[in-house]
């Protein structure tokens, strides 16, 4: 029997097993996190007096801190981090607002991406890649552009886009589309394309008045400057940890990336999503989302228990792709998708297929 018969055979005991959120467990990982980041910014606080490297410094100290806050939020949005749906809700909404997400409407959209992983005819990552004829056609500027926007040195700043810019500007455009709506008293129902649902919006309006008070108080107690400046960095290096993490966990060599004839959701769990060898201090900074393939079989098994249920079940888990640290950028640079040989390559795969029907030819 195949490791993924074998799977889809023991999937649901997986489940039954693991899939057991704890109350207590979730709120000992929000009181080891959210105290010690904000003691963080505290030691920020008393740091501008004596050094800006010491700024620095503790700038850095919380990036790891922030990826694992973003992390604790996304286990919120698939409600596995507390057993009640009301913790979870609450607790979310908190993270999200420190991390500058507005929780519940990224929760939908990352809803989105479980359902469809694997199947990059429907979702094709932060990076949005590009099938091989897609990249084929393109002229030579076009494909250095291509290439240049995917590079790791380029995160920092898709990630200040991803969650300082974008979570705002949808909000603030989204917003004044709406007030236009109701100033030229039209009937029909208001839509845009930048919230799906009444609910949504009201989320997004509360994450971002809560973050612009946090940001006014903050600006008071220790100036804007010195807010800013920390703020900015934290997060958006942090973010960038976050989008790499994400990306290299389904874009390696040869992961499976079909398209939607033929597509398996399972399959797409183990061929199609790695495993991040990682030290114990960076698994605990991650809330174990290195264990990857495991949270895609369900999303429901919360991450203190990943671990454990990959130890216990290795023999399933033999065919997964393992990623250690130093393989990281080289796992970044795939970014194309083979729709023929449904995998995803790198540029330089492309380019010797490329070479090589030549010289056929």
């Amino acid at each position: 029997m195949s490791s993924i018969s074998l799977i889809k055979e023991q999937k649901r005991a997986l489940i039954n097993r693991y899939a057991k959120p704890d109350n207590f467990s979730g709120l000992v990982q929000i009181l080891n996190t959210l105290p010690l980041y904000a003691a963080l910014w505290y030691a920020v606080a008393l740091s501008d007096d004596v050094s800006y490297w010491l700024t620095a410094g503790i700038t850095l100290l919380m990036v790891p801190f922030l990826t694992r806050i973003f992390v604790l939020m996304h286990e919120c949005g698939h409600g596995s981090l507390f057993r009640t749906g009301r913790l979870n809700r609450g607790f979310g909404f908190v993270l999200g607002v420190v991390s500058g997400m507005p929780q519940y409407v990224w929760s939908q959209h990352h809803a989105y991406h479980h359902s469809t992983n694997g199947n990059w005819a429907k979702y094709r990552g932060p990076f949005v890649v590009d099938t091989v004829d897609d990249y084929a056609a393109m002229d030579e500027k076009q494909r250095r552009r291509y290439q240049f926007l995917r590079r790791i040195w380029m995160l920092p700043l898709h990630g200040f886009v991803y969650a300082l810019f974008m979570p705002r500007y949808t909000w603030l455009k989204g917003s004044a589309s709406l007030l236009w709506h109701i100033a030229r008293g039209k009937r029909a129902e208001f839509s845009t394309r930048y919230w799906s649902s009444p609910l949504e919006y009201r989320h997004m309006t509360w994450n971002n008045v809560v973050l612009l008070g946090l940001w006014l108080a903050m600006s008071l107690a220790i100036g804007p400057l010195l807010f800013f400046a920390v703020y900015v960095a934290s997060l958006s290096l942090a973010t960038a940890v976050g989008l790499t993490l994400f990306t290299v966990q389904h874009n390696f060599e040869h992961s499976y990336a079909s398209g939607d004839e033929g597509w398996d959701y399972d399959t797409a769990a183990i061929e199609g999503t790695s495993f991040l060898v990682l030290p114990g201090w960076l698994n605990w900074f991650t809330a174990s989302i290195a264990y990857h393939h495991i949270h895609h079989l369900s999303a429901s098994i919360p991450n203190y228990r990943l671990a454990q249920c990959h130890q216990e079940n290795q023999h399933l888990f033999s065919s997964v792709t393992r990623i250690r640290l130093a393989e990281i950028p080289g796992a970044l640079s795939h970014i194309l998708w083979d729709t023929r040989a449904r995998r995803i390559i790198s540029v330089a795969e492309f380019e010797a297929q490329a070479a090589a029907a030549t010289a056929a030819a």
